[in-house]
């Protein structure tokens, strides 16, 4: 995934960029930067955060840095911003997206002259890199940005700061957010909603999905007019999205409480564990509503030891994610042992992590352990955003049961395996209920996802339940 912050003020903003982007760490793990440009020009800082948080890496680049524009990111994968030298002049540029036709865009700009792009680790081209020169294909940086929202097959959200403010740009269907806060002498605008709260911004709007904003220190003024259609991911509150963050107005925290609500009313009644716990620390905020419904006392049976470890995921081996995910959960004998317990984490995605904690919490001497979790089984790699690392959909547990289950895996075949009210679904649940060694497990269904979040379907990708494009 990604996240951006972006600041427009009449004085100095490095210490609230440097917040602002700090406010993001919780969408990615590899890379940060900041771009600032002011009475020295343009100044950048790159780092690598996997091993340091950001704060600690970026604490004195943000004495040295200084300027009254800057934007800022966290990302997962290519270092940015970057500093581009143009025809159309020189600007910094952030993007947080997927690109899955960029060899056809590569060919595309060698044949329209362009030369060479910087190579990254594993042989790639920093996805940045090319948007900016697709963006420099145009007469100008609005028509550019237009040109690469209509070429990019995936989504791409894109900041991008010259030496007058900063355009501001939401993807072609608005998969991730964009919104834009105010002071008497600033403008920011962040990936987060949450993240310019305590620096004295209050909410001014929210793009739409395609809209393109210029950002000033005295003013936001819309250079592109927005689509009509919507696809925003639905992942983001089930997982992604801080608590406190909000999307299309919609609270993370208060989802996942009706998210919690609704998979005990499936249950109604007929588990009767002795307490109701979450997978820190995205399930938790899913067990607080299923205790708050069903009555069931809420626990912590292991606690997450985060001082020290880096995120599970952030390691490229996939042991290594496997061995510092059971390293931070550290059990509570006492609420476990004997007890019925019933878990409820964010997803089942590779199925590793969740056997290896259903297993210490049975070694921990637990009777039961029965598993919710707070969506429907995944089927389908995200062809949108970075949500993995997955390079397969084989991937994905469900995936590889339906593989071995079924001679071919047509769409209409799939199809069949996302329906909770089919046999064949049924079926796969329980194949992978042996498989991880639950005493039961139930998925949130789909339809009752969309409703604890409260959009219309048609305005959420629930492309990797369902494969709906």
């Amino acid at each position: 995934m990604g996240g951006f912050f972006g600041v427009a003020s009449k004085k100095n903003c490095t210490l609230e960029l440097f917040y602002g982007v700090d406010y993001h760490s919780h969408l990615g793990t590899r890379r940060g930067g900041m771009a600032m440009y002011g009475e020295e020009g343009f100044q950048r800082a790159i780092h690598n955060i996997e091993n340091s948080p950001f704060r600690t890496k970026f604490e004195k680049d943000a004495e040295e840095l200084k300027g009254h524009l800057g934007i800022g990111c966290i990302s997962d994968y290519e270092p940015q911003p970057l500093l581009i030298q143009s025809h159309l002049g020189s600007f910094a540029i952030i993007t947080v997206g997927k690109i899955n036709n960029q060899e056809a865009l590569l060919k595309e700009t060698y044949r329209d002259g362009r030369s060479h792009f910087q190579e990254m680790s594993g042989g790639q081209i920093n996805a940045t890199e090319l948007i900016a020169s697709l963006i420099c294909k145009s007469d100008t940086l609005v028509g550019g940005i237009r040109y690469v929202q209509e070429m990019v097959d995936g989504s791409m959200t894109i900041l991008l700061m010259t030496r007058e403010g900063i355009y501001a740009a939401r993807d072609k269907y608005g998969r991730t957010p964009v919104v834009v806060g105010k002071r008497e002498d600033a403008y920011c605008v962040s990936f987060e909603n949450f993240a310019y709260i305590n620096l004295g911004f209050e909410h001014d709007r929210e793009l739409r999905p395609a809209e393109v904003v210029f950002i000033t220190p005295d003013s936001v003024e819309t250079v592109s007019q927005p689509g009509a259609e919507m696809k925003i991911c639905s992942f983001l509150w089930v997982y992604y999205g801080y608590p406190t963050s909000s999307y299309e107005g919609i609270n993370v925290e208060e989802m996942r409480y009706k998210c919690g609500s609704m998979l005990a009313k499936r249950d109604n009644g007929s588990v009767s564990p002795d307490i109701v716990a979450g997978v820190p620390d995205s399930g938790i905020a899913h067990a607080v509503g299923y205790a708050n419904e069903s009555g069931i006392p809420y626990a912590r049976p292991f606690i997450k030891y985060t001082p020290t470890w880096p995120r599970s995921f952030m390691p490229a081996n996939q042991s290594q994610r496997d061995l510092i995910a059971r390293m931070k959960l550290i059990p509570v004998q006492q609420l476990i042992e004997g007890k019925k317990l019933l878990l409820i984490d964010d997803s089942i995605v590779r199925g590793t992590q969740l056997r290896e904690t259903t297993e210490f919490l049975y070694n921990s001497g637990a009777k039961e352990v029965h598993v919710r979790p707070a969506c429907p089984p995944l089927l389908y790699g995200c062809k949108y955003l970075n949500f993995s690392r997955s390079k397969s959909d084989l991937d994905l547990i469900a995936r590889r049961v339906i593989q071995a289950r079924e001679q071919e895996t047509t769409p209409e075949i799939l199809a069949e395996y996302s329906d909770p009210c089919s046999e064949k679904y049924e079926e796969m649940v329980e194949e992978i209920r042996k498989q991880q060694n639950f005493t039961t497990l139930r998925y949130h269904r789909l339809d009752d996802m969309v409703k604890s979040i409260g959009l219309s379907p048609c305005q959420l990708c629930t492309y990797c339940f369902d494969g709906k494009e």
